[in-house]
């Protein structure tokens, strides 16, 4: 093995970013001191040099620490003067060389090296794998433009598979790292094999970038022949006098545009639009959206509207005939509709400050939704609805933008387009049931939409043009108020439907329901009768609810199930359906008087609540046990319910030897207060004289009375406050067959509101101190036994 001192050396010139490979004869430039110091110790010895390639990258690095392990030695075979500090070298190189040791520094590199030629013999596999790379590279070529056949015929003279590799290597796809990796792969078959996978990832591109080119060339001669064939089209038809269709469409939409009446700002925006359409050719993707745009544009009723006759008696029989009772409700309409006809006689319109947003506010059922129905009937203008209750898009009120994928008005513009006039009674159902999230808030979308002082310039997004709002009519729906934002709640005027009462259900039952469920079974009026018995006995026991909407299922499931009898014949026509034969059709009963069983024992008070469904019953339950002192709720109860319950535990401790109860009772001992239906979410104050009720109750081990409910806010001074919702709560209770109600006193007012039927049925006793309740509500303490 020879040492590094024995092995020959030779001047070296560094090639930053250049690599040469064996066998090949190229010129090149020497600019630098140590190149030429190199060149000029060459030409007065051999004219051999060592050329090493240097790392382009990482320029701030000594220029020795860049220089790769492996060079070639080549000979200096022209020396030519280019410039006044530059040569030019004609070189050919010999083989490669591994770099040994540096043996100078100055005034040129000089390296020890070792040289490695590439062997004269090979196997027949390396044989079998040149000529599988000669053919890669024929192919290569013949592929690539621009090539002349004499760079073919050389490489087809190339009989050394390294000389082979070597002369690839200068293809100008391969990158430096490539050409680095070739010059240092000293193993034949290794060499080749890596040749032919680059010209083999060259042919990959090749083939692709042709596969690219053809559908590119197949797209651009599919429109220009479209195009050509699109003017022999026009011209043709020109010569035979017919009309051009893209001429003809755009005169269309210009005489529609014309013709619908639009403001000059849309009709400023279509016609721009349209401009633009003309400019387009069919086939481009604009094309489509803004067809849709004009479509949108030229059939909305800007100037379209029904005649507004408004006969008040005609009005007032069109609500007396699909609404029973509803008197005060009824009133208020005629009396918008009155004045909206005086100020149209008289030539005063409609101003800003006109309040046309009217808002029924009541439980499932009550008629909400056909009231508007009604009005559309009354003032014989078209009726459109539109359900509010899920929508968290702001986008769903206002529409997207033209931008947007699938663009389209929002809601309320589609139905105004759908229905076909600019005057329509509009009704937005369910109000109280818009939910906010990342999208916007709908509800304060509806802002503009229901205020009379903006929405004569409702801008929808995908319009952005005004449309006038100001001649719809909204009427909006909700079961509560509290989910509204007040700021939309100001726009609107609260109409209240509370419920109705058991003659009322009856009536409506009689008039509305029952003929409809007689038609849908398909029986007629005169062959099934249902008493007002029957009836009854499905109020009380099977529905219990404010509205008649659960009554008219019952009804219709017991015309059903007698259409069924009779169709398999065995039940004969004419039927009576007495309350006997109520729970044969229905059941059993889903609904039994539960005060009674309730509260028979200590701790246990009826109380009165309002929820989306109506007016609806509660139950108070208190328990106490030896253990921490503490109370205790459960029930799903709300901040203000559970403060209600604190502050009736704070009453009873501090105020007990009134009551009648000791209040060391509760040293030692833990205080548990639960509303039953647990899973219902319950709040508000009006529970609090419940809870007292309850407590003392407990406390005195005295019941409640069965009979008795209550209802109240409480202080901690015992005062009995007012609370909303009486007529809800006292309907409530007559439905459950209770008898005596407890109400704050300031609450005495509302009575004049409670149908008569009603205030008849309870009695309602008016306290304004909690003593005042208890003395009503506890039943009297047991006389003690005589011995």
């Amino acid at each position: 093995m020879t040492s590094d001192a024995d092995r020959p050396t030779l001047p070296a010139i560094a090639l930053p970013g250049v690599v040469v490979l064996p066998s090949m004869a190229l010129t090149l430039p020497v600019s630098d001191a140590a190149g030429a110091a190199a060149v000029d110790e060459a030409a007065r010895a051999d004219h051999l040099v060592l050329l090493v390639p240097a790392q382009p990258e990482a320029e701030d690095r000594p220029l020795q620490e860049r220089l790769l392990p492996v060079g070639v030695v080549a000979r200096i075979e022209r020396i030519s003067q280019s410039g006044p500090a530059e040569r030019g070298i004609l070189v050919r190189a010999l083989h490669r060389a591994v770099l040994g040791q540096l043996a100078r520094e100055e005034p040129s590199l000089r390296f020890t090296y070792e040289a490695r030629p590439d062997p004269q013999a090979w196997p027949p596999e390396v044989e079998q794998l040149r000529l599988r790379v000669l053919a890669a590279i024929e192919l290569f070529v013949s592929r690539q433009p621009g090539i002349p056949q004499e760079v073919l015929n050389f490489v087809r003279g190339i009989g050394h598979p390294g000389q082979l590799a070597d002369n690839a290597g200068y293809a100008p796809e391969m990158t430096f790292q490539e050409r680095a990796d070739l010059l240092q792969t000293f193993d034949l078959r290794e060499r080749l094999q890596k040749v032919l996978a680059f010209f083999q990832r060259q042919i990959q591109l090749q083939e692709l970038r042709e596969e690219i080119r053809g559908q590119v060339r197949e797209a651009v001669e599919k429109s220009q022949r479209e195009y050509i064939l699109r003017e022999q089209l026009r011209a043709i038809r020109r010569e035979l006098g017919e009309e051009d269709d893209e001429a003809g469409e755009s005169e269309r939409y210009r005489q529609r545009i014309e013709a619908a009446g639009m403001p000059e700002e849309a009709r400023r925006e279509a016609l721009r639009e349209l401009a633009r359409l003309e400019r387009m050719p069919p086939q481009a993707a604009e094309y489509g959206v803004i067809k849709t745009y004009l479509d949108w544009l030229v059939e909305l009723p800007w100037q379209r509207a029904d005649p507004e006759e408004i006969d008040i008696a005609r009005a007032r029989a069109v609500l007396d005939e699909d609404h029973y009772d509803l008197q005060e409700i009824k009133e208020r309409i005629l009396e918008h509709l009155a004045v909206r006809k005086l100020r149209a006689q008289r030539g005063g319109g409609l101003g800003a400050d006109d309040p046309v947003i009217l808002c029924f506010v009541g439980p499932p059922g009550t008629g909400k939704t056909s009231l508007g129905q009604s009005i559309a009937r009354a003032l014989g203008r078209k009726f459109t609805r539109m359900s509010l209750g899920g929508i968290r898009d702001e986008a769903e009120i206002r529409g997207h933008r033209r931008t947007y994928v699938g663009a389209l008005p929002g809601r309320i513009i589609q139905a105004i387009r759908r229905v076909g006039t600019n005057n329509p009674v509009f009704m937005l159902d369910e109000v109280d049931k818009i939910g906010t999230d990342w999208r916007g808030d709908p509800a304060a979308a509806l802002l503009e939409v229901l205020d009379p002082a903006q929405n004569r310039q409702f801008r929808d997004l995908y319009l952005d043009v005004d449309f006038d709002l100001s001649r719809v009519m909204f009427i909006t729906t909700a079961n509560v108020l509290e989910p509204i934002p007040p700021a939309l709640l100001d726009r609107m005027e609260v109409l209240r439907l509370d419920g109705y009462t058991e003659p009322e259900k009856i009536h409506i039952a009689r008039g509305f329901l029952m003929p409809r469920q007689l038609t849908q079974a398909g029986l007629r009026p005169e062959e099934v009768t249902l008493t007002d018995a029957a009836l009854r006995t499905v109020i009380r026991e099977h529905t219990r609810e404010a509205g008649v909407r659960n009554l008219e299922r019952e009804i219709g499931r017991i015309m059903r199930k007698v259409a069924t009898a009779v169709a398999e014949g065995r039940l004969a026509l004419p039927v009576t359906v007495d309350s006997s034969q109520v729970a044969d059709y229905l059941g059993v009963p889903r609904y039994l008087p539960e005060p009674t069983e309730r509260t028979g024992r200590p701790g246990v008070a009826t109380g009165l609540a309002v929820t989306p469904g109506g007016g609806e019953v509660i139950f108070v339950e208190a328990a106490r046990m030896p253990g921490e002192e503490r109370l205790t709720l459960t029930g799903h109860l709300g901040e203000v319910m559970k403060e209600s319950a604190q502050i009736a535990l704070s009453y009873v401790r501090s105020a007990g030897r009134v009551l009648g109860v000791d209040p060391a009772l509760l040293r030692g001992h833990e205080v548990h207060i639960h509303v039953p239906a647990g899973a219902t979410p319950k709040d508000g104050p009006s529970a609090g004289l419940a809870m007292v009720a309850a407590l003392v109750s407990l406390l005195s081990d005295r019941p409640v009375r069965p009979d008795v409910a209550m209802t109240g806010e409480i202080t901690l001074q015992g005062q009995v406050l007012p609370v909303g919702g009486i007529r809800q709560k006292l309907l409530a209770a007559q439905r459950a067959g209770l008898r005596t109600v407890l109400l704050p006193a300031r609450n005495a007012a509302e009575m004049r509101e409670i149908p008569e039927e009603v205030r008849a049925a309870l009695e309602v006793r008016f306290v304004r101190t909690i003593e005042e309740a208890l003395a009503v509500a506890l039943q009297p303490e047991a006389a003690p036994a005589v011995v």
